[in-house]
Formats: structure tokens, C-alpha cells, sequence
């Protein structure tokens, strides 16, 4: 071992000499002592070569010994020689051998050399190959380095490193040559022993620690960590940290990397700024719309203050004081006129309305199937003031919940406390995935529900009246008092949701959405059928079942509507058909009006006004409600209402109208009576300035306020100092003529000075710009004018700014006459679409009957018959009455046509309680008061809840709910558990609803056997079968099989047959199914298809022989003439007869 390790000095002592060729000096020897004396060996043959070297002095604790060392060597001393011969003891045979060293320094005897003071840290990485632990050793307390000794450690690690090439050595990877060089270095840094040791940062400078704006930026974040901040710095607005990170995902803009947590993680320790992003100021509204509209809450906080005023102030060295100032969220964004616009859903999906839901709920009672829950909720649109509110009790299925999420279609919920596990997996399925059934992502937010909440919100609520109480009991209104007691009685669970909310939209700013008692309405008031959830999607009301957008949807077959607000109360509608047969019947009489006298002057007249209405007039007047309505926005409202009241500003009275139609007459009556308060606030303004947004000239002078004219009297005043001062400057000059101002680059009042007039001017002048032939100056003067007039161009703004907000507050006392007016609009709006989809051929004006009936003659499916170029109408006859049909058992091979007979005539009965045409020949129809479907076959993981267990929930559900008046839609029934048991509950449940319930009934099933349930009703007719009709062709000859004429059907099997859908409804039943046509269709393999081909016929043929077996043993019976006889006969004949 000792052979080898002599070699390695020689070799590195030789090359250092080589780099620094200086003749031995008095210097040296000490110099060349100071690795000797840090890195002391542990072991004599194994720790030659270790990290320790004065020349890398960037580690934070060294030992102090070569600190004093260093110190003495570098000052002349030769104190530390005294264990420099450790190394040459443990190497003499190295140094006898080399003529060089032993000319350089003669050894010198160590008596102790293991004894040499080592560092706890070089102590930690040396390396031992015997059993002597270094522990052994003892070990000296480190001392601590003061800041000027690391500078200077790290400056001289700094020329080493330079000196070695400018390689990149830290401490803990040095390589073993390090301590051989070590010498040589050592006498450069004698030679630099003059220059100043390089300074340690000064305390409390910038390294590592955040500026004033990012502290103040932190402050507002950690109160708001909910939201996503965007930060108005100069003219840009920044989002600083993790709000960086998303804005950059969801904008598509550049994030610069930096520190995305709030908080002193050690993972970003080494970032000294935060991730940030910006945009420019007038992208603010583009990129808050995509943010809110990515279901995000977002907030600006704005610099409140202006440079001038700062200027002005005492805290011109501090930054700027910013505030959060708005908040959104996708149901509180009002800040736009056309709201979210396209943000609100997918490309192409269903439209949000903008309902923000509040819901809450008491303990469950029950337990199992039988659990039982009392809901409260409340939903407020701000976009328009509409209030709705419930309170129910819903069953294990959540249906209630379900059947007014849909109807509401909320974009954002408001969980107050904690919901049952049933109910909040509802809320999180509706409201989790990318694309649910509203086509919307859907924000929840969460608040706390305490013991004390219920007396807490009634006095929450009775306290944010109490001033409005006070004014409707001096108004003397008895209609808006009684709409006030009837807010402030609200249950319990809806009171509690109306404290929450008003909690909630304080934080948005838009509380006083509440104070508009007027618009609360309940959502269970039975003035409409009840649609629940199952019926909304099956029947596709509002959106289709194959990609859930809205084409090809109810909704989208009715919607001719020229207005925004049109089009929201027309989708109200929809939902919520009448159940009062005189309104409807005034309703539909005001359609066929429209509809009769279409092209005429008074209608053309009534459309071509709202198409000339390109404004959301109920959004616009909402947010001059709110305080945040823009000046041109308020400038088109205004003028479109003006322009509204003067089309009709002869009529004083709804007589005055024209129209037959009581409905249409008040309508049109109510939109004059806006005309007065319309222009009266227009004469306050100037229409050019608030085109353009000018606030300065926004209010005509005879309108202006005191604090207006003030700071513009201020202005004027200045300019008139800044002009008279125009002849001072000229004197300074020596010029005769008064000098002209001039305006470059945005600076104005610049004065300019030839090159040759340059000796007069005044060292007090500020040189701004100049060229060449030219300077440009401001004066003294000048600027403490400018500064002067910068101030009262700031109280100007605020003054303005607080005239527009009185301005709008004045115009907002008359926000319930306008609404009206609105409201009559949309009203106007929609008969008009409803007319125009009577236009349409072969639509019909349905009549009303008392009775619960439906009788429709040629019949079609509105929505499919406005996408395909043909369909084949149907009748359908059911009524209630003694001795009619009140359900009808629909059989008929798959693909035949039974989903879509049963779906038109739920949505004729719905298309006619709206008010609207029907697509049939002619229509006679009682009013129902629900319509309840059970179609399609799918499993409810959030509930944990099998595809036949989903089936059957339902149906219990029906079951409970149906009235004599309800039209109750089953659709397969049973299909999802074996045959036997699916015949058995299909049969029983088809029973019970036309024995027990009573309604009006279509039931939909494959299950032949099912047909002998009719026999138990063939007295009184109560049920009756039907099937779609259909024909069968072989495929061996051109033989046609009709259904009806079925003698030879045994002989085929439809493996091998071609079946054509007539799509006409038949008396009878449908003995077979064939759906092997459908494999077929579906191109199922024909080697697949033959095989269930022929075990179909194989099941068939044992079928038919136990049936006849069975027969041929009941004929023995009767011909025998045993007891039972007469029954067995009647048997016999049935089982013949499906034979």
C-alpha cells in the first residue's frame, strides 16, 4: 500500500511547481503549512488525499485553527509551524526521495501527529479502513464565522477556481489533487493580500426577500385564498404565485417561473420572487369572462390611488394601496351586458340561465328505503332579480331534489352545512363532470351550518327588511307589503338558505338583488304540471339524449324569439306548463290571434320592433340596479326603451291596443307608461359623450353637480395661469412675443428654445426632450402648475364617478315600471314564437276538456318530424271516463316505432298546456297535472344503485306520485332481472296502475304472456293491446308474411327474414320481437346470427310442444267433463289463442 501512494505526491508536487515556478522564499514554508495543519490524519496510509483546503472557503464551518493560521502566514508570522511536519513524517520516505522537496523544506519530527485537531464536519467524511473509530478523537467546539471572514473565504475560493480554468468545484466534490496544489495558491494569495475582503451583504437588502408590492400582494392573497387575483400594477394586470399558474392554463398566456406557494415552504427556498403572469389593462374583461367562465372565482384588486394624488400625498414613497374591489363567480358575473356570453357552456351545449342555488337540509329521518329528508333551497338569478325558493321532503332516491336541480339548472350551488351522503352525491354528480346533464362545469361552495342557525337567520333576515319594512308601511302599498310579510314568513330551511345567500352576494356586491320582493316565487305553487328529472331528459324538454346540446331538443323546436329575455321566460314556460284552464285558454287564443293575422300592419308592427331590440334590456337594467352599468350601455337602454314607449304612445288604455286579445292588449298598454321616466333622465345627459364613454362631459351643465363645476373651474383656472405664463417665459428669453406651448410625445406646456437663444435660459429649467435645432423646457412654473391642475383632474374623476353612481341609484327607484314594461316584451316575444310555430303545416289548436282524456287524431313527434323529411302519424284515444280505455299495452318488434308513439303523445299533452299548437290533425285534451316516464336502462354508481334496482326506484316513485290526472309512460319494464320475475312485476305493476291509480297509462314491453292481463279488463275496456305494425319478407322467396296474416310465421324464424317497420299503431299483439332483424341491422356476424338463429327456433319448437301437451292434457279435462270444467274451457281457449 505504501508504494502506490508515494507515486501520487511526486506527481502532484512537480505539476503545482511547474504552474508557479517561484524560488524558495521565507513565505513559503508557512504558506505550505496551512493544509498540514487542517486536514490532520486519522490514518497514516489510507487518508492522504482529503477535502480540506484553505482555498475553498465556501463552507459554512471550518475549524478555527487555520482561520488563525491564515491570518498570521498572510501578515508575515511563522506561528504555524508547529505541527506543520505531521504530513512530512507520514511521508519522509516521499520526500527522500525527491531532490526538490528536500531542497524546499527539510523534515522536521512530530512527536504526535494522530493527535492533530480535526473539525466535526471533516471529521464526518474521512475514511477509515481500520477498526479506530475517528470518534476517538477528541474534538474541539467549532467556532462560528462572522460574515466578513465568509466573504473572504469565498473570494479566495473564487481565484481558485478561476485559476484552475473555471471549472465548477463545490467543497463536497473536490478532487483528491486538491490538497497537492494547495501550496501554490496559497502564494498568489499573498501577492492579493492587499486588496479589501469583498463585503457582506447589507442587512435587510432586497437578497432573497420580497418587495414591498409582492408583501402587499401576499397580504390581500391570504385573506382571499379562495380566489383567483388578478393584480392591477401600472398598466398591466398580474397574477402572482399558483394564481399565475392556472390563469397561464386556462389564457393560454406566458407564465415566468418563480415561487407558486403562499407560504415559506423549504421546497422553494432557493426562489427569491413569485410565478407570475399579465395581460394588458384592456383585456381585463376578455380574459375575466374565460376564468369565471372555467367555473373559477375570481377578483380584482385595483390601485385606489392615482400617481397624481400619490404625488400630492404623504406617502408618495410607499406603494400604491390596492383593494379587492369586485369578485365573480359564473352566477354573479353581471359586470357585462351580454353576461358569459359564450363561456356559459360548451360549443354547442345546453345554455346556462344563470341561477346561483342555495340548499340545505335537516337530519334524515327513517332509515334504509324508507329514509325521508326535509330540503330547503333557494335560487336567485342576478343576471335578471328572479327569485325561487322551496321547501320539501324528498325520499331515498332524491327525486324531489333531482326534478328542481334540472328545472333550475343551476351554475352554481351553495352548500349550507353538511347534506346527507345520499344527497351530496347527487349534487356532486350533477355538478362534477367536465360536460353533465346541464352542458355547464358548476361551482359549489360550502359554508357552515351551526345549532343555532335557524333564530340566527330569521333575526339575519328580519334585520336586512327592517329599513324596507319601514318604507312600505309609510308607502301605505298594500300589495308590496303583503309580498314582504309573505318573505319574511318563509319555513324554516328557506329562511335559512336567504340569510346564507345574503351573506353570500354581500361579498359580490349584490345583496340588494333581495330587496326586489316582488320577483320571490315559489317553485312548487301547483299553477303548473309537475315535470320531474326522469321526464325532462327522456322527453328531451331542454336538451337531446345523444350529445346534449339543445338541437333537437322541445325547447329548440319552439324557440323563434328575437330577444335574450324572450327566450328566458319562453324556456319558463316550457318547464312549467298551465294547469289554469283559463289562462291557458287566454294564452292560446293570443297565439292563434297572432298567428291569424300574421303580415298584418299591427303584428308586422309588433315584430319589427323587437327584431330592432339587439339589447338584453332585462340584463342591462339589473345592473343599473346594481350600480354597474357602463354609460354607453345605460345610453342604449334608455334610448331602446325610449324608442319602445313612443312606438305605442298612443295607447292609453289597453283597449287602445287593437288586438282582440286581452293578454296581448295589457301588454302592449303597459310599455307607454315608461315614456315620462325614460326621458326625463335622457335630458340630463349628452347622448355623444356617453357614446364615447367621456365622463368628464357625460352630464349636460344644467345637470352637473357642485364638486363637477368646482374641479372644472379649477382646471380652466390653471390653464388660464399656465397661458398668462406664456409671456413671462417669453421675457426670460428676450423674445418680444409670448412663447407657444407645444405637446410632444404626450408631454404638454414644453417650451422650446433655439440653440442660439440657449444662454438665457435659466438653470431652474427642466430640459425634457430636444433634437439638434431644438430644446424643450418646462418651467418652474409650469410644473407646479401641472401639478396643480393633475389634482384637480383626480377630484374631477371621483366627482363624476360619484355623479353617474347617484344617477343610476335615482334611475334604479324605478327599476319595478320598467321591469314590467320588460316583462311584457318577453310576453309579447314569446306568443309571437309560439305563432309562428303555428304556422307550420299541419299544426292544430288543441281543445280543452274538463274530463282527464287524451284524443288525438294523426298525431306526430314535433321535434323528430322538424329533423326528418317524413313521419307516420298515429291515433291515440285514452280517457278516464266509465267504460273508455285508460291504458294501452304496446307491443311490437324492436326498432318498430313504440318509444316514439308514447314520446309524441307526452309531448303533444305538454306542447298544448304550454299554450302552444299541437302537430296533429285535430286534439282534445284534458289537463294533466303530471306526466311521469320510466325509460331506458341505466345504473347509478353515486347511489350505489344497479341498473334493475335504478328501474324499479323509479317506478316506486311513480307509483306513489301518479294521480287519476297523471299520464304515467313505462317503457320495458322489467327487462332487467330474469324472465320470469320481469313478467311478474311488469304484469303486477301494469295492474295495479289501472286498477288502483287509475291515470291514463302506456306501457311498453316484449313480454307476450303480458297480454292476457287485458283479459281481465276486456269487460270495461280499461286496457287494450296495440302493436306497431310491421311486414316480413323471406329471404328464400319474395313471399310476403304480414303480421296480421301470421298462419305460416312458425315455419320462418326472422334469422332469415327482412322485416319492414310500418310505424303505424294496430289493434292486437305482436307475438314476436325479432331481434335477430336488429343483429342483423347492427351487423352482427352472420355465423353469430345463424347460430341464434336456429337455437331461437329450437326454444320455440320445445316451447310449443309443452303448450300443446298442456292443451291437448286441459281438452282430455273438459271433454271428460271433470269439476272445473267450465274455467278450464275458458283457459283452453286463451292458451289456443296465443298458441
Amino acid at each position: 500500500m505504501g508504494k502506490p501512494t508515494s507515486s501520487q505526491p511526486k506527481t502532484q508536487k512537480s505539476i503545482s511547481s511547474f504552474f508557479t515556478p517561484k524560488p524558495a522564499s521565507s513565505s513559503a514554508p508557512s504558506q505550505r503549512s496551512q493544509p498540514s495543519q487542517e486536514p490532520p490524519p486519522v490514518q497514516k496510509e489510507t487518508n492522504l488525499y482529503h477535502a480540506e483546503s484553505d482555498e475553498e472557503p465556501v463552507r459554512p464551518a471550518t475549524n478555527s485553527v487555520p482561520k488563525r493560521a491564515l491570518t498570521e502566514d498572510l501578515s508575515g508570522g511563522n506561528t504555524g509551524l508547529v505541527e506543520r511536519p505531521a504530513k512530512r513524517v507520514r511521508g519522509d520516505d516521499e520526500i527522500g526521495s525527491s531532490g526538490f522537496f528536500a531542497e524546499r523544506e527539510p523534515p522536521r519530527p512530530n512527536p504526535t501527529p494522530s493527535k492533530s485537531k480535526i473539525s466535526p464536519r471533516t471529521e464526518k467524511y474521512l475514511y477509515s479502513s481500520s477498526a479506530q473509530a475517528p470518534s476517538s478523537v477528541p474534538i474541539p467546539d467549532e467556532e462560528e464565522e462572522d460574515d466578513a471572514e465568509k466573504a473572504r473565504k469565498a473570494e479566495l475560493h473564487k481565484k481558485w477556481v478561476k485559476r484552475m480554468g473555471g471549472a465548477t468545484i463545490g467543497r463536497r466534490w473536490v478532487s483528491e489533487e486538491t490538497p497537492a496544489e494547495d501550496g501554490d495558491e496559497d502564494d498568489e494569495d499573498e501577492e492579493e493580500e492587499a486588496r479589501p475582503a469583498k463585503k457582506a451583504p447589507r442587512k435587510g437588502a432586497k437578497t432573497g426577500k420580497l418587495t414591498p408590492m409582492e408583501l402587499q400582494v401576499l397580504d390581500i392573497k391570504r385573506k382571499h385564498m379562495d380566489t383567483l387575483l388578478i393584480i392591477e400594477v401600472g398598466y398591466k394586470f398580474r397574477f402572482f404565485g399558483d394564481d399565475a399558474r392556472v390563469a397561464a392554463k386556462e389564457l393560454g398566456i406566458v407564465c415566468i417561473p418563480g415561487r407558486f406557494r403562499y407560504d415559506e415552504h423549504p421546497s422553494e427556498a432557493h426562489l427569491k420572487k413569485f410565478a407570475s403572469a399579465s395581460f394588458p389593462v384592456h383585456r381585463l374583461p376578455v380574459h375575466t369572462k374565460r376564468l369565471v367562465g372555467a367555473g373559477h372565482k375570481v377578483g380584482i384588486v385595483r390601485q385606489i390611488e392615482t400617481a397624481a394624488l400619490k404625488k400630492a400625498g404623504d406617502n408618495r414613497n410607499t406603494p400604491f394601496i390596492r383593494k379587492l374591489t369586485n369578485v365573480y363567480t359564473k352566477g354573479t358575473y353581471v359586470d357585462d351586458i351580454e353576461g358569459l356570453g359564450q363561456t356559459d357552456s360548451p360549443a354547442g351545449g345546453a345554455p346556462a340561465t344563470g341561477y346561483l342555488l342555495c340548499i340545505t337540509e335537516a337530519k334524515a329521518k327513517g332509515w334504509g328505503t324508507d329514509e325521508k329528508v326535509d330540503v330547503g333551497i333557494l335560487a336567485v338569478q342576478p343576471a335578471t332579480g328572479d327569485i325561487i325558493y322551496d321547501t320539501f321532503e324528498d325520499g331515498f332516491m332524491r327525486s324531489e331534489i333531482e326534478t328542481r336541480l334540472l328545472h333550475i339548472a343551476p351554475c352554481e350551488f351553495l352548500i349550507v352545512g353538511d347534506l346527507t351522503k345520499a344527497t351530496d352525491k347527487m349534487v356532486q354528480h350533477l355538478s362534477g363532470s367536465t360536460l353533465n346533464v346541464f352542458g355547464d362545469t358548476i361551482r359549489v361552495e360550502r359554508v357552515g351550518k351551526g345549532k343555532t342557525m335557524a333564530a340566527e337567520a330569521y333575526s339575519h333576515v328580519a334585520q336586512f327588511y327592517a329599513d324596507k319594512l319601514k318604507a312600505q308601511k309609510d308607502s301605505g302599498n298594500e300589495r308590496e307589503q303583503a309580498l314582504l310579510d309573505k318573505v319574511l314568513k318563509l319555513p324554516e330551511e328557506a329562511t335559512i338558505c336567504l340569510s346564507a345567500m345574503i351573506t353570500h352576494m354581500t361579498e359580490y356586491g349584490l345583496e340588494h338583488v333581495f330587496d326586489l320582493t316582488t320577483y320571490f316565487q315559489s317553485f312548487s305553487a301547483r299553477s303548473h304540471m309537475l315535470l320531474n328529472g326522469n321526464t325532462l331528459t327522456s322527453l328531451e324538454i331542454y336538451q337531446n339524449q345523444t350529445d346534449h346540446t339543445e338541437k333537437g331538443s322541445l325547447f329548440w323546436t319552439l324557440d323563434k324569439t328575437q330577444t335574450r329575455f324572450g327566450q328566458r321566460l319562453l324556456r319558463k314556460w316550457v318547464g312549467r306548463p298551465l294547469l289554469d284552464q283559463t289562462r291557458l285558454e287566454e294564452r292560446v287564443a293570443a297565439v292563434e290571434e297572432l298567428k291569424d293575422g300574421h303580415q298584418t300592419l299591427k303584428v308586422d308592427k309588433l315584430q319589427a320592433l323587437l327584431r330592432n331590440i339587439k339589447f338584453d334590456l332585462e340584463r342591462s337594467l339589473i345592473r343599473i340596479y346594481y350600480g354597474k352599468c357602463t354609460r354607453p350601455e345605460l345610453l342604449t337602454a334608455l334610448q331602446t326603451l325610449q324608442r319602445i314607449a313612443n312606438e305605442y304612445g298612443n295607447v292609453k288604455t289597453p283597449s287602445d291596443a287593437g288586438f282582440a286579445s286581452p293578454l296581448i292588449n295589457e301588454a302592449i298598454a303597459t310599455l307607454p307608461t315608461i315614456g315620462d321616466t325614460v326621458i326625463s333622465f335622457l335630458d340630463q345627459i349628452n347622448a355623444e359623450a356617453a357614446r364615447t364613454d367621456d365622463k368628464y362631459a357625460f352630464f349636460r351643465e344644467d345637470h352637473e353637480t357642485e364638486d363637477i363645476t368646482d374641479s372644472k373651474l379649477g382646471i380652466a383656472a390653471v390653464e388660464q395661469e399656465l397661458s398668462e405664463h406664456r409671456s413671462v417665459a417669453a421675457q426670460v428669453l428676450k423674445k418680444n412675443k409670448p412663447v407657444t406651448y407645444v405637446t410632444v410625445a404626450g408631454i404638454e406646456y414644453l417650451v422650446e428654445v433655439l440653440p442660439s437663444d440657449l444662454k438665457h435660459v435659466p438653470a431652474s429649467w427642466t430640459k425634457v426632450s430636444g433634437t439638434k435645432k431644438l430644446s424643450r423646457f418646462h418651467t418652474p412654473e409650469v410644473v407646479k402648475m401641472l401639478r396643480e391642475r393633475d389634482q384637480h383632474k383626480e377630484s374631477l374623476s371621483a366627482a363624476c364617478d360619484t355623479a353617474f353612481k347617484s344617477y343610476l341609484s335615482a334611475l334604479s327607484t324605478y327599476y319595478a315600471p320598467l321591469r314590467d314594461a320588460i316583462a311584457s316584451l318577453s310576453t309579447l316575444d314569446c306568443l309571437l314564437s309560439l305563432s309562428l310555430v303555428a304556422l307550420l303545416p299541419g299544426y292544430t289548436k288543441p281543445t280543452f276538456v274538463p274530463t282527464t282524456e287524451i284524443s288525438v287524431i294523426g298525431g306526430r313527434h314535433p321535434m323528430v318530424e322538424a329533423l326528418l323529411p317524413t313521419y307516420i302519424p298515429n291515433n291515440t284515444t285514452l280517457s278516464t271516463a266509465p267504460g273508455s280505455t285508460r291504458a294501452l299495452l304496446i307491443t311490437g318488434p324492436n326498432m318498430g316505432g313504440k318509444s316514439s308513439y308514447v314520446r309524441q303523445t307526452a309531448l303533444i299533452c305538454i306542447l298544448a298546456q304550454i299554450g302552444s299548437f299541437v302537430p296533429a290533425d285535430s286534439a282534445r285534451l284534458g289537463l294533466l297535472d303530471s306526466i311521469h316516464t320510466r325509460m331506458g336502462a341505466f345504473d347509478s354508481l353515486f347511489t350505489n344503485q344497479s341498473t334493475f334496482m335504478v328501474e324499479l326506484s323509479e317506478t316506486a316513485a311513480i307509483l306513489k306520485t301518479a294521480t287519476e290526472r297523471s299520464l304515467v309512460i313505462l317503457d320495458e319494464l322489467g327487462r332487467g332481472t330474469s324472465t320470469h320475475d320481469g313478467v311478474a312485476i311488469a304484469g303486477s305493476v301494469l295492474d295495479w296502475v289501472v286498477r288502483e291509480t287509475k291515470c291514463l297509462c302506456l306501457f311498453i314491453t316484449h313480454y307476450q304472456a303480458l297480454a292476457g292481463v287485458a283479459r281481465g279488463f276486456a269487460e270495461r275496456k280499461e286496457l287494450r293491446n296495440v302493436h306497431m305494425k310491421f311486414t316480413a319478407t323471406r329471404a328464400s322467396d319474395s313471399g310476403r308474411i304480414s303480421d296480421i296474416e301470421d298462419e305460416d310465421l312458425e315455419m320462418a324464424t326472422d334469422g332469415d327474414e327482412e322485416i319492414t317497420f310500418l310505424y303505424e299503431v294496430g289493434e292486437g299483439v305482436a307475438h314476436r320481437s325479432y331481434g335477430l332483424n336488429v343483429a342483423r341491422l347492427a351487423h352482427v356476424p352472420k355465423s353469430v346470427i345463424g347460430t341464434a338463429a336456429f337455437k331461437s327456433r329450437e326454444m320455440e319448437q320445445s316451447m310449443r310442444q309443452k303448450k300443446v301437451f298442456a292443451l291437448s292434457s286441459m281438452m282430455v279435462d273438459v271433454l271428460s267433463e271433470k269439476s272445473g270444467a267450465d274455467e278450464k274451457l275458458e283457459q283452453l281457449i286463451v292458451g289456443i289463442d296465443e298458441l
